[in-house]
């Protein structure tokens, strides 16, 4: 399984053509405990960088951003009563929503190298 990043500091993994998406360790880290995840119902259609929903942390709510373009199939509803799962598992049990993508939807986004250079570049800004 390959794993794509945005400079949003999101990732999406693709198996066919489900993608799941979630925020990086990074974001979670930089966010502090997240208190409450709001995320969009099934069916939504959304567009590559629309908005997907907010994520809410002791220090501040930030929005999150569709990777690539989809229509939502499930939201990870664990998260809302356990948001703290995006901070203790941002890629495994704090997922955020799993999208039905196009083939080859993820291409032209950031492999794990190429982000950890942006982080490094760009502080994560």
């Amino acid at each position: 399984m390959t794993i794509y990043y945005t400079s949003e500091h999101e990732w999406i993994s693709v198996e066919g053509d489900v993608g799941t998406v979630g925020i990086t360790a990074f974001a979670a880290e930089k966010l502090g405990d997240v208190v409450f995840v709001e995320l969009p119902g099934a069916g939504k259609q959304v567009g590559k960088g629309e908005q997907l929903g907010n994520i809410e942390s002791v220090k501040a709510v930030s929005e999150l951003f569709a990777p690539v373009a989809g229509e939502v199939l499930a939201a990870n509803d664990a998260l809302q009563d356990h948001p703290e799962l995006v901070n203790q598992d941002p890629f495994g049990e704090g997922w955020l929503v799993r999208l039905k993508v196009a083939p080859r939807a993820a291409e032209g986004l950031l492999d794990a190298a190429g982000y950890e250079k942006f982080v490094a570049e760009e502080g994560g800004h």
